[in-house]
């Protein structure tokens, strides 16, 4: 597939497993920007303030979500992991339909300060998790001060899922938003029952942009152009292990560009509006780098890793009757979406970048 001089072009509606939609005035406007993205699906985070720690809460929350979009996104939830998310939990939450627990480890990133700083502690959970055939979803890193000298917080967790997996073989886990050619190779190592999301942000950013520009910092921080590479090369590989979760993180834009001296920006990246492009045009720079050919861009394998993996491995449907046609046009990324008061703006990762316009077929 020659991406750089390919005018149109016709996929799959995507599905996005890794998505944070926030709360109130921030929900209202960024949970319409999922469709604009051309995603059909997505798996929603539950790192609220409060957590979503109940069943109810999730519930709830998945009601106001639909009440935004009503049937034009389909929503995956998940609980946040927690003391009290015991097997009887685990239970209501299968009946009711919740698909899976995301498990942070305590004070690694957003809203995280009730996450988790045992992983033995919730063995019984897990087990639970597995007879009822939830997944499993890791924020794959440690604290600082838990990693080795030399090591990323990402490589340091791996022995952690390989020993989850080799504890509770069957059940189904997602080592999340992958930065390092280490992880990749972790999870291949792996059975079926373990996969992994890739952001479009970490197939184009590396830490060199990440440390400098507030609208290209997250967590996990990009890695090398190495890492980089191997994220890429993942992505046109055809593993099943491997699918899409945006990890689109948005955050006021004010909290971006307002970074008092010696301050952080928040971390996360807001691609949601254009995430289906923001894959193909960092496919199209890893061509230009020589990364990988145009012969490796096959429509199977980006239908494979934009809808159908990640639709197999979480048991649904992996044919969605929704496509989407993307032409180029001479559209560029907008800089932020903003909300009609003026209230909530948000700024989109690569603004002015031009992209192919998209629209649902």
């Amino acid at each position: 597939m020659q991406l750089k001089t390919l005018q149109r072009l016709e996929l799959p509606a995507a599905a996005d497993m890794h998505v944070h939609l926030r709360q109130g005035d921030m929900m209202k406007l960024v949970a319409p920007t999922v469709v604009k993205g051309g995603v059909d699906t997505v798996f929603v985070m539950p790192n609220l303030v409060p957590p979503l720690t109940t069943v109810e809460a999730v519930l709830d929350y998945k009601s106001q979500l639909q009440a935004i979009t009503g049937d034009a996104v389909h929503y995956l939830m998940s609980l946040f992991l927690h003391p009290s998310v015991t097997p009887e939990v685990i239970a209501q939450a299968a009946k009711a339909g919740i698909t899976g627990v995301k498990m942070y480890p305590q004070g690694v990133t957003t809203n995280s300060e009730n996450g988790v700083a045992s992983i033995e502690a919730f063995y019984d959970t897990f087990a639970a998790m597995e007879e009822h055939d939830m997944v499993l979803n890791l924020h794959g890193e440690v604290l600082e001060s838990l990693a080795p000298e030399g090591t990323t917080l990402e490589e340091a967790f791996l022995p952690t899922l390989k020993k989850l997996h080799e504890k509770f073989p069957k059940l189904r886990i997602v080592l999340e938003h992958c930065t390092t050619a280490a992880a990749v190779e972790a999870v291949r190592a792996c059975g079926p029952t373990v996969g992994a999301t890739i952001t479009a942000h970490h197939l184009y950013l590396t830490s060199h942009e990440a440390c400098c520009d507030p609208f290209a910092f997250c967590k996990p921080i990009p890695k090398k152009p190495t890492d980089r590479d191997a994220l890429v090369k993942a992505v046109v590989s055809g593993e099943a292990k491997f699918f899409f979760g945006s990890d689109s993180a948005p955050h006021p834009i004010q909290t971006k560009t307002e970074v008092q001296p010696g301050g952080k920006a928040p971390a996360g990246v807001f691609t949601q509006p254009y995430v289906t492009q923001l894959v193909l045009l960092a496919l199209e720079e890893a061509v230009e780098r020589g990364v990988i050919t145009d012969e490796d861009v096959m429509q199977e394998r980006l239908e494979g890793f934009l809808s159908r993996n990640g639709r197999r491995f979480y048991k649904l449907p992996d044919e969605t009757q929704k496509k989407i046609v993307l032409e180029r046009k001479g559209e560029t990324i907008a800089q932020s979406v903003k909300s009609e008061d003026g209230k909530v703006e948000v700024g989109i990762s690569r603004g002015g970048a031009e992209v192919f316009s998209l629209r649902f077929a």
